[in-house]
């Protein structure tokens, strides 16, 4: 096959209290198993599923609890437009809940992201279709931490309940 491979950047476009997951499966099973896990990890969070299908019909397959949100994945993941590719949105919950048991998913091959921050995907387009190169999440480092900084990320994993003493 020849051609061109071209790069396109996508900014996922989501409110500040909304975390995502993006990652890559095979399968078209995946949103029902992105939906067992995502309820059966953290009781009262609210969550939209998208996984583009990349063989037979090429359709956006959805689901999800809270119809803003499956609203919110199912733009992300037209926007990114990879075969094989899903993104999850969340509220209520964030990713460290659920990520374990999305990689444990047998269909997950790659997760790129799991985050609260402003994300950037790199998206390489060829003749084929499209596919995800990486991800930009957050901003660059300002520097590096001084005493008061882990201080305040110890006190803040405390009040979390990640640490104790």
């Amino acid at each position: 096959m020849s051609g061109d491979i071209s790069f396109v950047r996508v900014r996922l476009e989501k409110p500040e209290d909304v975390n995502i997951v993006l990652g890559q499966s095979h399968f078209i099973k995946t949103v029902e198993d992105l939906y067992e896990a995502m309820a059966g990890s953290v009781p009262g969070a609210h969550f939209g599923i998208a996984f583009c299908e990349a063989s037979a019909e090429c359709l956006v397959r959805r689901d999800g609890n809270d119809e803003g949100l499956v609203a919110l994945a199912e733009k992300g993941a037209l926007a990114i437009g990879a075969g094989h590719s899903f993104l999850i949105c969340m509220r209520d919950c964030y990713p460290i809940n659920v990520l374990n048991a999305v990689k444990a998913i047998q269909e997950v091959c790659t997760i790129f992201c799991a985050t609260a921050n402003p994300v950037d995907v790199i998206v390489a387009e060829s003749p084929l279709g499209r596919g995800i190169m990486g991800v930009i999440d957050g901003s660059p480092p300002r520097g590096v931490e001084s005493r008061d900084d882990v201080r305040e990320r110890v006190d803040l994993l405390r009040r979390f309940g990640y640490k104790r003493g």
